[in-house]
């Protein structure tokens, strides 16, 4: 992500962030390798966010991403949410993550939460029923 936007266009979260009460962190593992993570934050009690979904390019096109999204929505569902949302990188790069959203219904929409508009973030939500 570093080497694709701008600093201040990048909205992983780091280590200590990842540790907040209001974000669960899940990874997904084949034997020793790390085949991707995610994460689920809090925006209030009906909305979550999906953060730092991540599958190493060596790594991709094996189901993690997949699965990882799974999980999270699954979750969401669970937790009485009603939406969930996203931001994701607007270049080339992201077209693949932007292509797994569509396929579990996520659609395009403006930013929410405390994000602005910005011409490196693609911004998407799922209605959850």
């Amino acid at each position: 992500m570093y080497e694709l936007s701008p600093p201040e266009s990048v909205h992983a979260l780091d280590l200590s962030e990842l540790r907040r009460s209001d974000v669960t962190f899940w990874t997904v593992w084949e034997g020793p390798v790390l085949l991707g993570c995610g994460a689920l934050k809090e925006l209030d009690p009906t909305h979550g966010e999906v953060k730092s979904m991540r599958t190493p390019a060596h790594q991709r096109r094996r189901g993690a991403g997949r699965a990882v999204l799974t999980h999270i929505v699954a979750e969401a569902r669970k937790r009485g949410y009603k939406r969930l949302s996203l931001e994701t990188g607007s270049m080339d790069a992201f077209k693949p993550a932007q292509k797994l959203y569509e396929s579990f219904g996520f659609v395009y929409c403006g930013p929410f939460g405390s994000y602005k508009p910005d011409p490196y973030s693609t911004f998407m939500s799922l209605e959850l029923k």
